[in-house]
């Protein structure tokens, strides 16, 4: 009888650290909303800034611009439309993102690091909890659809859910990335300024593809966001899609970027330190 229940003393904790494991992500997950949301300059600059962006440079070009063949002669606030929703989604993983900094200022990730859980599950909740922001922040601007013609069905309100939370994830899981290097706000703001918003500019969310120049055409189609933006653009408006970027193909490519970003995040929170100590 002994021997039993010492079995089952070695046996048993098993299924406790994996649900420590869980409890510990969700509560990581839900910290992660409650402090955005409570931030409220945050959620309005997050949602305010991409509106201006696209009324006030949709209605500047208005129609001297047209996007060409591949988009159908569509009025620019149309084709920049999936382009605002993306710089929402873009915007609101930065924001989400900063909070890696603060917590490790404010000493709060390092009570996090020496709690007995995994590495593993602060990257997943950081992630999953900036994914989840930055898709709702996203899908809340679909209430304009209807004033650029776009007019969502059931299933198609379903793939752009999909899209919007690949790019999401995408975009988190590279802010994450940048971020748990940094060591202050500013040094990740020069990040920003140099690079994701350079990745934005070039995803044919401003511009497209057929009428760049060729290296900035080599950039864009080496630019992973430039198929979310495409992907997101067939699924609000199927009658302009761009025979270029076939909609399964485009999340494919969507996808496959989200997995390897998201294990160099994991990578680079699971690699220990190799500095002396002072």
């Amino acid at each position: 009888m002994a021997q039993t229940t010492t079995l089952g003393a070695i046996t048993q904790p098993a299924h406790p650290v994996r649900s420590r494991t869980w409890l510990a992500v969700a509560s990581l997950w839900w910290r992660e909303l409650v402090r955005f949301y409570r931030q409220r300059s945050r959620v309005i600059g997050v949602i305010l800034s991409p509106l201006v962006f696209w009324l006030v440079i949709g209605s500047g070009f208005g129609t001297s611009f047209r996007s060409g063949s591949a988009a159908g002669g569509q009025h620019y606030l149309e084709y920049f439309y999936p382009g605002a929703l993306i710089m929402i989604v873009l915007f609101t993983s930065i924001f989400t993102m900063m909070s890696v900094i603060e917590d490790r200022k404010e000493g709060f990730l390092l009570s996090v690091l020496v709690a007995p859980i995994s590495r593993s599950a602060i990257v997943l909740a950081k992630v999953l909890g900036g994914t989840t922001l930055s898709a709702i922040q996203g899908l809340i601007f679909l209430v304009f659809a209807p004033a650029v013609g776009a007019h969502i069905g059931g299933a198609q309100f379903g793939l752009i859910v999909l899209i919007t939370a690949l790019v999401s994830f995408c975009l988190t899981s590279l802010g994450f990335a940048v971020a748990w290097k940094m060591e202050s706000a500013q040094g990740f703001h020069a990040v920003v300024n140099l690079f994701l918003i350079p990745l934005w500019l070039l995803s044919g969310a401003l511009f497209p593809i057929t009428g760049a120049s060729g290296w900035i055409r080599a950039l864009m189609l080496a630019n992973p966001l430039t198929y979310g933006v495409e992907a997101l653009r067939a699924a609000l408006f199927p009658a302009m899609a761009s025979p270029r970027f076939p909609l399964g193909s485009s999340i494919a490519v969507l996808a496959v970027f989200s997995a390897v970003v998201f294990a160099v995040a994991f990578l680079l929170a699971n690699r220990r330190s190799t500095k002396p100590a002072a």
